[in-house]
């Protein structure tokens, strides 16, 4: 397991971990089974709160692609591609929602946004 933090991204550091984490699993880095570090482990390893490494493990457990034994610790989930994909999906049509607020409170139009979305998609 390999994870890098930028504190300089704005980037939420959970997210960052959870962002990398998601996709060692999804390109197989880690095996379904894999037993990740403990919390309080990758809090040190990474130099962050312990609070912090617990969301980034709560949040990916609620996502499916952790598990928890209690008592021995967080290992890797079976991945389920359908599963991952709903997910990303769904993650998709929320920011969109997001973006789609943000365009009706500036005036921009919907044919604006679609057509930034299609100069973006062909980049």
């Amino acid at each position: 397991m390999n994870i890098l933090i930028s504190f300089e991204s704005g980037v939420p550091i959970y997210e960052q971990i959870k962002s990398q984490l998601r996709g060692q699993i999804i390109r197989g880095d880690l095996p379904p089974d894999s037993m990740l570090p403990s919390i309080r482990t990758l809090a040190r390893e990474l130099k962050l709160g312990i609070v912090t490494a617990k969301r980034a493990y709560d949040d990916l457990c609620a996502e499916g692609y952790l598990y928890t034994v209690q008592g021995k610790g967080v290992y890797v989930a079976e991945f389920d591609r359908d599963k991952a994909e709903s997910f990303a999906v769904n993650e998709i049509r929320a920011r969109l929602k997001d973006i789609q607020a943000f365009a009706k409170r500036n005036s921009v139009g919907g044919e604006t946004v679609k057509r930034l979305i299609r100069e973006i998609w062909e980049i």
